[in-house]
């Protein structure tokens, strides 16, 4: 009998995970070894289990997924890492596959991908979806040099997590309600807009509206 491919989840919504494991110990050839419900759990639970694959998403508290996957790599664990999420960014795209990232799926089409990344990653393949494709193809066509970007687009260097947050001040929600909004404490949301501020040298709130509109993040 073949060796199954172990695989860990990490999600911070428990009812898509046990979705994901139902789908995944359908297949014979799948085994689910551990789950997780941020990257500090995944990190944690990687110190004590083994597994070929890890299917992370992109947006979890405390650590969020591309930070986990920078952790995962500093750390030399032998496994492939599957993004499932639902950002269909190029920009996001092409920043999980840098830190690491061996496939990139959207969540809407979890039942028809998964499987074949699965499986490509298992072999060491690079697995992105046509679409996905399609997308980095026009973002490397149309980018500038990543120096000049970032000198003119700080956006650059804020984490996944930061962005949504950094969207959802600009919109006026209150700190309690992006809390609310994205599953995560009002202390981890205040951690997020320290970060935001520190990273874009604002000094007061107004900047971060400003910045969102010249930058088209609210459109």
């Amino acid at each position: 009998m073949a060796k199954r491919i172990r695989v860990v989840l990490a999600d911070d919504h428990k009812l898509l995970r046990a979705g994901l494991k139902l789908l995944l110990e359908a297949n014979s050839s799948i085994e689910v070894v551990g789950e997780a419900s941020d990257g500090l759990e995944t990190i944690e639970l990687l110190e004590k289990i083994t597994a070929d694959v890890a299917i992370i998403d992109l947006s979890m508290p405390n650590m969020d997924g591309i930070a986990c996957i920078k952790e995962i790599k500093s750390k030399g664990y032998k496994l492939s890492i599957i993004v499932l999420t639902m950002h269909e960014d190029e920009n996001y795209i092409k920043e999980v596959m840098h830190a690491g990232a061996m496939a990139y799926i959207q969540k809407a089409s979890v039942d028809t991908e998964l499987f074949q990344a699965i499986q490509a990653v298992s072999e060491g393949r690079i697995y992105l979806s046509q679409q996905s494709t399609q997308a980095l193809l026009s973002l490397m066509l149309h980018d500038k040099s990543a120096d000049e970007r970032n000198q003119q687009d700080p956006y650059s260097v804020l984490s996944a997590r930061e962005r949504e947050v950094l969207k959802l001040l600009a919109y006026g929600y209150a700190i309690g309600e992006i809390a609310a909004t994205l599953s995560i404490s009002t202390k981890t949301v205040d951690t997020y807009k320290t970060r935001i501020m520190e990273k874009l040298n604002f000094t007061h709130k107004r900047e971060i509206v400003s910045y969102a509109l010249k930058y088209h993040l609210l459109s």
